[in-house]
């Protein structure tokens, strides 16, 4: 029998399979696969919530609508409008198409690529990681060693993060154009600590960041916060991976990483 070749793997979570391998925070009390806390800039959340990490179930069927007292009953005859078509007929469109008429078809033309997307009953999470997959591509990563999930990052757009851009506001300073991507959420497990998983994940978003475009990255570390609360890390582990302070704050420095 021949003995499975593991190691480091990174994966982009863009479907469900992707997202079941995103690792559980190291406290409990939090969970990447129901934090919104970038994503809502004024009720963000980074706490667990059980139900955001399961599939929407199916519509609930619609409620009876309270009589309308002045309504037809059922027994009643319509009245007549001389203007409408007949029974089961639309009004005529002289712009549209007849039924047989088929629509120009233009060999040259390229056809429209197919656009990648969750389904809409996926967890909440995923379709908001999934938002920009047409466009944009993957915002977040698992990195895997030996098969087991061990670290997790979270990066895209400044428009996919309403937070990362209302902390931004605060700091006038900060270049405006071009604007940089952000690294919200970075993350390893406890039993993956001390491996430098979060630095080649970093090093990964960074290398995918400067395909997609992007000539500089950002951060918001907290410091002071605990290792296990913030989403962000602190301000040295950036520094270490080739950040610098682009703005200033006891609390909330802005750390910045230019991409080439």
């Amino acid at each position: 029998m021949e003995t499975p070749v593991f190691g480091i793997r990174i994966l982009d979570v863009t479907d469900e399979t992707g997202f079941a391998l995103v690792p559980p925070c190291a406290d409990a009390g939090f969970d990447h696969r129901s934090c919104d806390y970038w994503e809502d800039a004024d009720r963000g959340s980074k706490a667990a919530r059980a139900s955001w990490m399961r599939s929407s179930p199916a519509s609930a069927p619609a409620r009876a609508k309270p009589r309308n007292p002045f309504a037809l009953d059922d027994d009643d005859e319509p009245a007549v409008n001389p203007f409408a078509p007949p029974a089961g007929r639309s009004a005529a469109n002289p712009f549209a198409l007849d039924d047989d008429d088929e629509p120009a078809d233009n060999p040259f033309a390229p056809r429209p690529p197919a656009r990648p997307t969750v389904a809409a009953d996926a967890p909440h999470k995923l379709r908001l990681l999934a938002r920009g997959l047409a466009v944009f591509g993957s915002y977040a990563k698992v990195l895997e060693e030996d098969g087991v999930p061990a670290a997790y990052v979270q990066f895209g757009p400044l428009s996919a993060y309403p937070r990362a851009l209302r902390t931004r506001d605060l700091y006038p300073r900060l270049p405006s154009a071009p604007l940089p991507a952000v690294i919200t959420c970075i993350s390893t497990t406890a039993e993956g600590r001390g491996r430098g998983h979060a630095a080649t994940l970093v090093a990964d978003v960074c290398h995918d960041l400067a395909d997609r475009g992007f000539a500089a990255v950002e951060v918001y570390p907290e410091v002071g916060a605990r290792l296990e609360a913030t989403s962000a890390a602190g301000p040295g582990f950036w520094e270490r991976l080739g950040f610098h302070v682009a703005a200033q704050d006891e609390r909330f420095p802005v750390l910045r990483r230019e991409l080439g």
